[in-house]
């Protein structure tokens, strides 16, 4: 941990960060939003970005801008480096076995859609089965549907109970001697659902099923380590965890990845091309077509440095804390109805205000300065097995603190009650 984030607190001396210093190292933070100081709490959809993030990518610009593979100047041998070496953290980050089972793409979804695609051309056929759940954000979803409609596989949905929930039993009922591939989140980004990733993926690995994790809400709040989960796939987006947009992360067990043929063509992902044919470079590089998002790369290898410099215990603990804090603000508001009460969450909240739709609610507290996202959070299924076409969504992050949920409380109950007026 920095040494300027450290602060002693507590009768037993223990040094834990401060988080007053962290939250300055965004400068998105500080600022003003109708008058009012800005409280972020749309960290599910993007984070904010730490200095350390914008600096590193910055430097790129200024001082190594070049493309990487391809250069024997000083320029391109530099980027490449640098560039390189981002995969190697991130493969470390994340316990792969391998630095060329990092994949970098532009994000979550294409990722999946990565997969989906050269995975499901190569193994799908007529009568398999795809199985999601129902608290897939559309980026699992859709390019399931896709491939289920391209191979004649059945795509099939475990179903989420009213606590926001998919049990591990319905899980087990529906893996099948059919079953090909699992896909699943392991946080829910609409309610926060924490499914048991590593439970379910040993279920699916005792039947021969293929997993696939959408981590992309998970890797800001938690450590992750593939040798102990061991799914085949799993997959996140900088942008959720203080990096960069554009850019994200698709991970691969080595041996099923050279199983899977390129999706796009063209510079860097070639051995060989004649007017004739091309034949395909190793891992990971057959599997990137193109200029990379290299200063994305670079913010997202800062973005680890950033998080692991406030080390995880600390993370966990206080977003812990924020959630429990929030929770209890909000449930003591009249009119706010949660939708999914998951005994095992992340930090998001999702309620609605009886009688008020989202939408209106949203642009009351945007009056006040409070960012929190309204509709239906690319999970349209799940919102119509609620009965309700989306809610508002609070998110939180480690830059959060308590008076911005206390503004939080003071603004919905000074927007309901405005409403309540106008309705009279």
């Amino acid at each position: 941990m920095s040494s300027n984030w450290s602060a002693k607190t507590g009768s037993e001396g223990l040094t834990r960060p401060d988080w007053d210093a962290i939250r300055l190292e965004f400068p998105a933070l500080h600022q003003s939003v109708n008058g009012c100081p800005l409280a972020y709490f749309d960290h599910a959809a993007t984070s904010q970005k730490p200095r350390r993030v914008i600096n590193a990518m910055t430097h790129y610009y200024q001082s190594d801008n070049a493309n990487v593979h391809r250069g024997v100047h000083n320029l391109s041998q530099r980027a490449t480096t640098v560039y390189e070496a981002a995969r190697t953290k991130t493969a470390r980050f994340l316990g792969a076995a391998d630095s060329s089972e990092i994949i970098f793409t532009s994000g979550t979804t294409a990722s999946i859609n990565l997969v989906a695609q050269s995975w499901g051309n190569a193994h799908l056929k007529p009568g398999d089965e795809v199985l999601v759940t129902g608290l897939e954000h559309h980026a699992n979803l859709v390019p399931w549907q896709m491939a289920c409609t391209r191979t004649g596989a059945r795509l099939k949905i475990v179903p989420v109970n009213e606590r926001g929930e998919v049990s591990t039993e319905a899980v087990s009922e529906m893996l099948t001697s059919g079953t090909r591939m699992f896909a699943f989140c392991w946080i829910s980004n609409a309610l926060g659902t924490i499914n048991p990733a590593q439970e379910w993926v040993e279920m699916a690995r005792k039947r021969g099923i293929t997993t696939l994790i959408d981590a992309a809400q998970v890797v800001a709040h938690k450590p992750i380590n593939l040798q102990e989960i061991g799914c085949d796939f799993l997959c996140f987006s900088a942008h959720k965890m203080m990096g960069p947009t554009g850019t994200g992360v698709l991970y691969g067990i080595k041996s099923v990845l050279e199983t899977l043929d390129p999706v796009f063509g063209g510079g860097d992902m070639i051995d060989e091309v004649s007017y004739e044919r091309s034949t395909w470079a190793d891992l990971p590089y057959r599997l990137e077509a193109g200029t990379p998002n290299i200063s994305g790369v670079i913010g997202l290898s800062a973005a680890i440095d950033f998080l692991e410099s406030i080390g995880w215990a600390s993370i966990l603990e206080r977003e812990s804390e924020l959630l429990s804090y929030a929770l209890e603000k909000l449930r003591n508001i009249p009119r706010i109805r949660f939708i999914g009460e998951p005994k095992l969450r992340s930090g998001v909240i999702s309620f609605i205000a009886d009688g008020v739709h989202p939408y209106d609610l949203g642009t009351l507290l945007d009056e006040q300065g409070i960012a929190l996202r309204t509709g239906h959070h690319c999970a349209q299924p799940l919102m119509r097995h609620f009965g309700i076409s989306g809610t508002c969504r609070v998110s939180l992050a480690l830059y959060n603190n308590h008076e911005e949920i206390d503004r939080l409380d003071l603004a919905i109950r000074s927007a309901l009650r405005l409403i309540t007026n106008v309705d009279k």
